[in-house]
């Protein structure tokens, strides 16, 4: 089946961090703190997904509160840091929120979020991401890790979901 007509059943957004959010480059500042960067394009979608009413979280093996912060920012509200091992969580996540694989989109781009992209309806990555995902993923964006991969994927959804151009809502 083609991940496109898939899109349709999606509820819930699930995103890596390091090498989706951002290109996986950390910079590291004087005072410890390992700096990144993330798209502005991104973060337009993400807001967007959350005030349409799909379920949106975040689940890395890092553990920076920035990061946390800024997807709160954008109304992301389930943000797990410090994630060795990526499916418990979404397991759990999803038996929180009542929601089942099949209602699921994820995004990944290395090893950690493998057995999460093998189990959800529509694994995804960016076009940079490990061969070991691009393998696997129903979709591979056009876009590279921290450049608007989060957007394509979430552009997609909401426009076969008729949720992504309101004329008269510009405001976020």
């Amino acid at each position: 089946m083609n991940y496109k007509t898939k899109l349709k059943d999606i509820t819930t957004f699930v995103f890596d961090v390091d090498g989706v959010l951002n290109d996986g480059i950390v910079h590291l500042h004087p005072s410890g703190e390992m700096v990144r960067t993330m798209s502005t394009r991104d973060g337009y979608a993400l807001q967007l997904a959350v005030k349409k009413g799909y379920n949106v979280c975040i689940i890395t093996g890092g553990n920076s509160e920035m990061v946390k912060d800024r997807m709160e920012y954008l109304g992301v509200q389930d943000v797990y840091l410090r994630a060795s091992d990526k499916l418990p969580i979404l397991t759990k996540y999803l038996e929180d929120k009542g929601v089942s694989f099949d209602q699921v989109l994820y995004m990944g781009d290395d090893i950690p979020d493998y057995p999460c992209i093998e189990k959800v309806a529509v694994g995804t990555c960016p076009k940079d991401a490990a061969v070991e995902i691009r393998d696997i993923a129903n979709y591979i964006s056009h876009v590279d890790g921290g450049r608007g991969c989060v957007r394509d994927v979430i552009e997609q959804t909401l426009r076969m979901q008729g949720d992504w151009f309101d004329k008269d809502s510009f405001a976020w």
